[in-house]
């Protein structure tokens, strides 16, 4: 028997898929397929959020700088105001690094809920249903090893 995924939820074989407790053998398969669901405007929401968070700093620095340069001010307030101003700038960068990271474990867990059905004999069955893209890829693609003709016996 060859496991072709498996996780504490989900497992597919040669043999059979289990999955939340229920166990299928291959043969009682007669079709799998995925359908995904509508858009989460919320996480959309969220990593534009995130990207605001990010482009703030940038722009109060490029701002006190601005200010720095325009206004009629003493030597010593205009070099604090344009210090001041690359400070927070590069301030920025260490947070922006935590930030662009969310911003791609948001994109691998993606912004649609996926599910995959099967047909058996009894009709059709709602094997999986997850928000995570990732690990969704990984198990739709290890049930399409596991029911390749080759595969099966």
């Amino acid at each position: 028997m060859t496991t072709y995924y498996r996780d504490p939820d989900v497992w597919v074989t040669s043999a059979g898929v289990r999955v939340n407790g229920r166990e299928l053998r291959l043969s009682e398969l007669h079709q799998v397929w995925h359908t995904r669901g509508r858009r989460s405007w919320g996480t959309i929401a969220g990593r534009g959020a995130v990207g605001f968070a990010i482009l703030t700093p940038f722009v109060v620095g490029l701002l006190a700088v601005a200010v720095a340069l325009v206004i009629d001010a003493s030597t010593s307030t205009t070099i604090a105001l344009i210090g001041g101003g690359v400070l927070i700038g590069f301030g920025v960068a260490p947070l922006a690094d935590v930030l662009l990271e969310r911003v791609d474990r948001s994109y691998d867990r993606g912004s649609r809920v996926r599910e995959i059905w099967a047909r058996t004999p009894t009709g059709d069955l709602l094997l999986l249903s997850t928000a995570d893209a990732a690990r969704f890829g990984r198990i739709y693609r290890a049930l399409q090893r596991a029911l390749e003709p080759a595969t099966r016996r």
